[in-house]
């Protein structure tokens, strides 16, 4: 059970990202874009505050083209996905946006750690994908926009490659660490947004609420667990085990805002509850099985 701890630890930060949705229903006259930019900024700074706080707070040996990279990724992210989903809608937005994401993490871990996927790894991710997909086809009507597609693809690679070269620097330093000073550079990249678009809806009580818990639960907290789950879960599978985030925002827009489930959504949840367990079962459930196949035939 305690082997089981880091994928737990990358579901739960997935389920706080769920939120993020649910949480900007309840601000107005507010730039998704800005609001990005906002919630890197408040998360930056708790982040800094933790490690600072905690005594774990360097930077000395994080690789230098790496650590830029990283930032860049994660600063990408947001203007990329929330601008598909501005264009595509959130169905086509989230799909391609998220569900591309475990694909081109599988393709890089392959390409440039030379790290084979294995048939489960495949089938969780398919099932997972193809649950994600299902899940969104609730009557919202679909828009294809080529740029909006593009800029969720990006928005996927965006965060994939961010989770491969998160992996890669928590060999180098603490996960707080290496999670704090990435998101500071993220937050100073995505600092002129902040000047570009309207941030009065801050200042008011809702604004402000919704800011803290963006910026502390939804990023702050939720990517150090996934940072720490990276330290024993592969970068391509915890990629995978992210998308119980739009599950989660599923659930929530059900049970909190008051929209409807199809039968459809509802079958996509199973599909996606199916890849996820098959992705944190321990791996030796799945080599005893196979082992007896062969033992049969």
């Amino acid at each position: 059970m305690q082997k089981q701890v880091p994928f737990f630890m990358v579901l739960f930060a997935a389920a706080l990202w769920g939120t993020t949705g649910t949480a900007q229903t309840f601000l107005t006259n507010s730039h998704p874009i800005s609001v990005g930019a906002m919630r890197l900024a408040v998360g930056g700074l708790f982040l800094l505050i933790v490690a600072i706080g905690i005594k774990k707070f360097s930077f000395r040996r994080l690789p230098r083209k790496p650590l830029i990279f990283a930032a860049l990724c994660m600063a990408g992210y947001q203007p990329f996905f929330f601008s598909a989903v501005n264009m595509t809608g959130v169905a086509i937005g989230t799909v391609v946006g998220i569900g591309s994401a475990p694909i081109m993490a599988g393709l890089m871990d392959w390409l440039f750690l030379k790290r084979k996927k294995t048939a489960r790894w495949w089938l969780a991710t398919l099932l997972s994908i193809l649950g994600c997909f299902v899940l969104f086809l609730n009557g919202e009507a679909v828009v294809i926009q080529p740029l909006g597609i593009l800029f969720a693809l990006a928005a996927g690679l965006s965060f994939a490659g961010y989770t491969l070269l998160s992996e890669r620097l928590i060999g180098y330093e603490s996960p707080v660490s290496v999670t704090a000073v990435i998101f500071c550079m993220s937050a100073v990249i995505l600092s002129p947004f902040l000047l570009i678009f309207d941030i009065s809806w801050v200042l008011q009580s809702n604004g402000m609420l919704v800011s803290l818990h963006l910026g502390i639960a939804a990023t702050g907290v939720a990517y150090l667990l996934f940072s720490k789950g990276l330290v024993r879960v592969p970068g391509s599978t915890a990629v995978t085990l992210s998308i119980v985030e739009p599950l989660t925002a599923a659930l929530l827009g059900v049970f909190i805002v008051g929209e409807s489930f199809s039968f459809l959504s509802w079958m996509g949840m199973i599909f996606i509850f199916l890849g996820l367990t098959i992705l944190s079962l321990p791996a030796g459930v799945f080599k005893n099985r196979e082992a007896k196949l062969r033992n049969i035939s």
